[in-house]
């Protein structure tokens, strides 16, 4: 979302999941195309491609990782994109996301040179509270009783499948899973940890969950995005602009406040990265 390999061995941490795979035949090639589409293929058979995409979004990839999550990365990360192909190991026709993850990580740490240290950090975040003293939510938070577990082994709907929802561009909102824009988030029988997790791709910071609130909700927000300012990537930092629109939205739609402190926080430390050699 990192060298694990390549990083922690020296320092006597443990090597993470999967460790010392690698793809079998591997290829990186910068991409300078001005045509920038960006796709990351996921463990399909046979193969993994990585298409036009910078290598801070592949480091993030490869460790599982948020944006605040990353630290120290070089600013070039950000302009350098890249195409990767690389074919699994002989036998190994459809490797699990975390293996190719892995392998991912092996060739980052051959071909980029990446070192990397996992560390906590104390960084800036949200907490996210009541708003209310009374504990009142917001209108666009709801408590549902849904079971979710029992929804999708029945193999019924999800999208357009969760009631009517007052934000989202059909009008109704997911069953038992979240759709999250730069605009709005809309879902179905949602945790709170699973609401945080979503705040945090759009605001690019932590969120931690202080509300005290067990259970599932539908939920529903809607924010006005700065029109001064271009579409950023979920994750990346907002604009002050945004965030602020985004704080105020959960106030007085969810009933719940986003307030900035400071908190440990997980992150991968970028100690060695460089541009790789032509293939």
């Amino acid at each position: 979302m990192l060298a694990l390999v390549g990083g922690l061995a020296a320092q006597g941490q443990r090597p993470a999941p999967g460790a010392g795979l690698r793809f079998d035949v591997a290829s990186v090639k910068e991409h300078r195309d001005e045509v920038r589409g960006g796709s990351i293929s996921g463990p399909t058979p046979g193969r993994f491609t990585i298409s036009s995409v910078p290598l801070r979004f592949i480091l993030l990839h490869a460790f599982e990782l948020r944006a605040h999550q990353l630290v120290d990365a070089p600013a070039w990360t950000d302009d350098a994109f890249y195409d990767i192909a690389g074919t699994y190991p002989s036998g190994m026709t459809l490797p699990s996301d975390a293996e190719v993850r892995a392998m991912l990580r092996t060739l980052l740490a051959d071909r980029f040179g990446l070192v990397t240290r996992r560390e906590m950090r104390e960084l800036p975040v949200y907490a996210l509270v009541l708003a209310r003293k009374d504990g009142r939510l917001g209108p666009q938070l709801v408590r549902s009783d849904v079971d979710c577990e029992k929804w999708i082994a029945d193999k019924r709907p999800q999208l357009r499948a969760g009631g009517p929802s007052p934000v989202s561009l059909d009008g109704f909102r997911p069953a038992c899973m979240m759709i999250t824009s730069r605009q709005f988030l809309t879902g179905g029988t949602r945790t709170i940890p699973q609401l945080t997790a979503s705040l945090q791709s759009l605001l690019g910071r932590a969120v931690v969950d202080r509300t005290g609130l067990n259970g599932a909700f539908d939920v529903d927000l809607r924010w006005a995005p700065s029109p001064d300012v271009p579409p950023q990537a979920l994750g990346s930092t907002p604009s002050l602009d945004d965030a602020a629109a985004i704080v105020t939205a959960v106030q007085e739609q969810l009933g719940l406040k986003l307030e900035s402190t400071r908190a440990p926080v997980d992150v991968v430390v970028v100690d060695r990265v460089a541009r790789p050699s032509p293939d």
